[in-house]
């Protein structure tokens, strides 16, 4: 498909990260599928209104573009909706989402990489939430990996219930995309989701554990590390 609209914006996006003086840590990268080896969705956990972008910049070294499912509420604001239309990420009506899931499952099987926040919503816990099926049921569907994704250090920027500091410089920012897990059409899709939050888990533990800043007293950081973040558990 022609690419009009993502080169420019992960230009500007780039120029973004350089201002703000971003310190990026991508681990993984070697488990993304590079352009001659097809599809995988994505499940990454999430903490910040920046995730997509950060995860999206993270997969560029493989020369990969990330097509993003989202809600549909962005498609319809009359400035981000031309961008996400226009990098073909893909609208999610939560009311209604088999659109959703026949486009993700289409994109898979042309080798896309389809980017999943199985948790729904921001965490503002900013521990892994209970997971949704989605990512379980897109792997079964298409016969693509389910590649965990962890990123850590975005809610130091913008997130909910948290004061937003796009102004602050050098923010660490961790990202790390494990080995793939595949699914059989047929497995038990509890399992599998418990398996993927189990996963998710231990690799945000060890981030969090290599992360360079303290987390002690931080309202960013979750209660499990002396943080102070919007909720315990959520």
């Amino acid at each position: 498909m022609a690419e009009l609209v993502y080169p420019p914006v992960i230009g500007a996006v780039k120029t973004f990260w350089r201002v703000l003086g971003l310190k990026f840590d991508f681990q993984g990268q070697e488990n993304l599928p590079d352009n001659q080896h097809g599809g995988a969705v994505l499940a990454m956990n999430h903490i910040s209104y920046l995730d997509f972008a950060l995860v999206g910049t993270a997969a560029l070294p493989m020369k990969r573009y990330v097509r993003f499912m989202a809600k549909k509420e962005i498609f319809n604001n009359k400035f981000a909706g031309p961008l996400m239309r226009g990098m073909h990420h893909i609208s999610v009506d939560r009311a209604n989402g088999s659109a959703s899931l026949v486009a993700a499952l289409r994109a898979l099987k042309e080798g896309e990489i389809i980017g999943i926040f199985p948790e729904g919503t921001i965490s503002v816990s900013f521990e892994i939430k209970e997971l949704k099926s989605g990512a379980v049921r897109l792997a079964q569907g298409s016969g693509v990996p389910v590649i965990p994704t962890i990123i850590w250090g975005s809610q130091r920027l913008w997130t909910k219930k948290v004061k937003r500091n796009l102004l602050q410089r050098g923010v660490p920012i961790s990202v790390t995309f494990g080995e793939p897990i595949y699914f059989d059409r047929d497995s038990d899709v509890e399992a599998g989701e418990a398996l993927l939050r189990e996963t998710m888990v231990k690799m945000l533990h060890e981030v969090q554990e290599k992360y360079p800043d303290s987390h002690h007293g931080q309202r960013w950081a979750p209660v499990r590390l002396g943080g102070t973040a919007p909720a315990p558990l959520n």
